[in-house]
């Protein structure tokens, strides 16, 4: 289980693939029944690049692998280009 003290301690966050690609920034935590359900994340331009020019997305919980100095998500079960992104920030 993740334990943070504080949510606004990561927010600015970088964040990174298990694979070791620069994904972006954490912009903002979607809680639901005072537990986190979703992680808002702001792309990197190159990233970008890959979700159709999104600014962001909106990355399940149970993406998360850890948290210290930066986020590091699970590459696998991430859209590709190809199939598209179901939820995307315009």
């Amino acid at each position: 289980m993740l334990k943070i003290k504080k949510i606004s301690d990561v927010m600015g966050k970088k964040v990174y693939t298990d694979e070791g690609n620069y994904f972006g920034e954490i912009e903002e935590v979607n809680l639901l029944n005072n537990k986190i359900d979703s992680w808002r994340i702001r792309l990197s331009s190159t990233t970008a690049r890959n979700f159709n020019g999104a600014r962001g997305v909106i990355i399940p919980h149970n993406y998360v692998r850890s948290v210290g100095d930066v986020f590091v998500i699970s590459q696998v079960g991430m859209p590709d280009q190809e199939e598209g992104v179901s939820e995307i920030l315009e």
